[in-house]
């Protein structure tokens, strides 16, 4: 099995949405006293070409943690393997403690999943699918899991392609 090298791809080609998943304060007890900032989770993505990121910004005010969170996001961009409106076959992806779990589900279902996993979907432009958030409730987790099931789909045709048959034995 060959191993693919992994192109950046450029956030200028596509029209990102942005969409933030989670903002914590968080405070650091100093001589001082107490300084707080603020940490931002943000997931963008172009649904029309199917190409989701997401990043975390950290700073003094929420504005700029998101604008960081964006800025980073857009750094982390991938390419998910999509079938017409849904996803291809169903996966678990893991990270830490969290489990996600994605099914292709028949048109007009819509997207059945919580706040972390459904700001994915629909940011990656996945219109009907069935998900399952297993373990942790964390978004950072969650999030991360949810980009490890994606990584895992795959095509049609890589999948014939393993296997040594043509599309039409599949």
């Amino acid at each position: 099995m060959a191993i693919a090298t992994k192109r950046k791809l450029d956030a200028g080609n596509y029209q990102l949405k942005d969409q933030v998943v989670a903002i914590n304060r968080v405070t650091k007890v100093v001589k001082g006293g107490k300084n707080m900032s603020f940490a931002a989770l943000v997931v963008v993505g172009d649904p029309s070409a199917g190409v989701v990121g997401y990043g975390s910004g950290k700073a003094k005010e929420v504005p700029q943690a998101i604008r960081k969170g964006i800025e980073s996001a857009k750094k982390n961009l991938m390419r998910v393997n999509l079938s017409k409106t849904s996803i291809p076959h169903a996966v678990l992806g893991t990270f830490g403690s969290g489990r996600v779990l994605l099914k292709p589900a028949p048109e007009g279902t819509g997207v059945i999943a919580g706040g972390a996993v459904r700001a994915v979907m629909t940011s990656v432009g996945v219109q009907n699918v069935l998900t399952k958030s297993l373990g942790t409730a964390n978004p950072h987790n969650v999030i991360k899991a949810t980009f490890d099931a994606l990584k895992k789909l795959r095509d049609r045709q890589d999948v014939a392609t393993l296997r040594g048959k043509t599309l039409q034995e599949l």
